[in-house]
C-alpha cells in the first residue's frame, strides 16, 4: 500500500514510500517527466525493496508549481540537490540507493558529494555532465542545436511536446511515447523552457572527480541524447568505483522501453552490494 507523506517538503514533492525491505531505493525522474515514468519497474522493485518516488519542482504533476518552482533558484542543479538531501533527511533515510534518470543522475552525484552518508550507491541512467560539444569534449550537441531546441519550446511548446517524445523514445513503442508526451504537456511551458536551459546548458564535468560513492552507469545502445563518448568520459572521470551496464534498446528511457532488463541490472548489482555487506 502506498503511503502519502504529509510533511512539508515531501508533501509538496508528492513523495511516496512503497514496498518494504532492508534496502531503500530512491527513484528520481528526469526532465519533462514525473514519477509515473517508473510505473513499469515499480511492481518488481517493491517486492524486494522500500522504494521512494517523488516529483521534481518543475514537474507537471506538482499541484501548484508556481509556489514551488522559482526559475532564479532552479537555474542550476545545486538547488535540486538540496531538495533531494532535504527530502531524504525529512524522511529519516540514509545509506540509500539512488536511481537517477537523465538530469537526476548528476543531481544525485552533487548531492552525494554534499552529504555522502545519505547514499551507498548511485545508478546513473542516461546521465550526462555536459551536453554541448567543445574541442576536447563530445557531449552530443552543438550550441546551435541547443538554441534551436529552446526556440522550438518557446515558440510552440505544445507542438514541440508532440514531437520530442518520438525522438528520445523508440517510436515503435507508442505506449511509452504517448506516456511521456502526456508528462511533457502537463508541464507549464515557461517552466519547461527554464528547466531545459538549466539542463542543456549545464556543465558539471568538474564534479565527477569528487564523486566517491560507487556508481553504476546505465546506458542504452542507441540514445540520441547521450552518446557513448559521454559514458566513457564519466567512467574515466568518476573518482569512486564505477561500472557501465549497457541495455540493448533504442532511446533515452530504458525504464519505459526495457523495464525487465533495467530490473535485472538493479537486482544483480544490489545482490552484489548486499553480499559485500554480509
Amino acid at each position: 500500500m502506498a503511503i502519502k507523506l504529509e510533511k512539508t517538503l515531501s508533501s509538496a514533492m508528492n513523495a511516496r514510500i512503497i514496498g518494504s525491505g532492508k534496502e531503500t531505493l530512491v527513484l528520481a525522474h528526469g526532465y519533462g517527466g514525473d514519477q509515473s515514468v517508473w510505473d513499469k519497474v515499480l511492481p518488481g522493485l517493491t517486492q524486494t525493496y522500500q522504494v521512494v518516488v517523488f516529483d521534481w519542482s518543475f514537474s507537471g504533476a506538482i499541484k501548484d508549481p508556481n509556489t514551488l518552482f522559482d526559475p532564479a533558484k532552479y537555474c542550476c542543479y545545486d538547488a535540486f540537490s538540496d531538495d533531494l538531501t532535504s527530502l531524504l533527511e525529512e524522511l529519516n533515510l540514509d545509506s540509500t540507493v539512488f536511481v537517477g534518470h537523465s538530469m537526476s543522475g548528476m543531481i544525485g552525484c552533487i548531492a552525494s558529494i554534499k552529504k555522502p552518508h545519505l547514499f551507498k550507491r548511485l545508478f546513473l541512467i542516461g546521465s550526462s555532465p555536459r551536453y554541448v560539444n567543445s574541442e576536447s569534449y563530445e557531449g552530443g550537441f552543438d550550441i546551435k542545436d541547443i538554441e534551436q531546441l529552446f526556440s522550438s519550446i518557446e515558440s510552440n511548446y505544445d507542438g514541440w511536446a508532440s514531437i520530442f517524445p518520438s525522438l528520445v523514445i523508440d517510436k515503435n513503442d507508442s505506449e511509452s511515447v504517448t506516456s511521456f508526451e502526456q508528462c511533457l504537456k502537463r508541464m507549464k511551458p515557461d517552466i519547461g523552457l527554464s528547466t531545459a536551459k538549466t539542463v542543456f546548458l549545464s556543465d558539471h564535468c568538474d564534479i565527477l572527480e569528487k564523486v566517491v560513492i560507487p556508481c553504476t552507469i546505465v546506458q542504452t545502445t542507441n540514445d540520441i541524447v547521450v552518446p557513448l563518448s559521454v559514458v566513457e568520459y564519466m567512467k574515466k572521470m568518476i573518482k569512486g568505483e564505477s561500472s557501465v551496464e549497457m541495455i540493448d534498446t533504442v532511446g533515452h528511457f530504458p525504464q519505459l522501453t526495457a523495464p525487465l532488463k533495467l530490473l535485472e541490472i538493479i537486482d544483480r548489482l544490489m545482490n552484489v552490494c548486499l553480499s559485500y555487506n554480509l
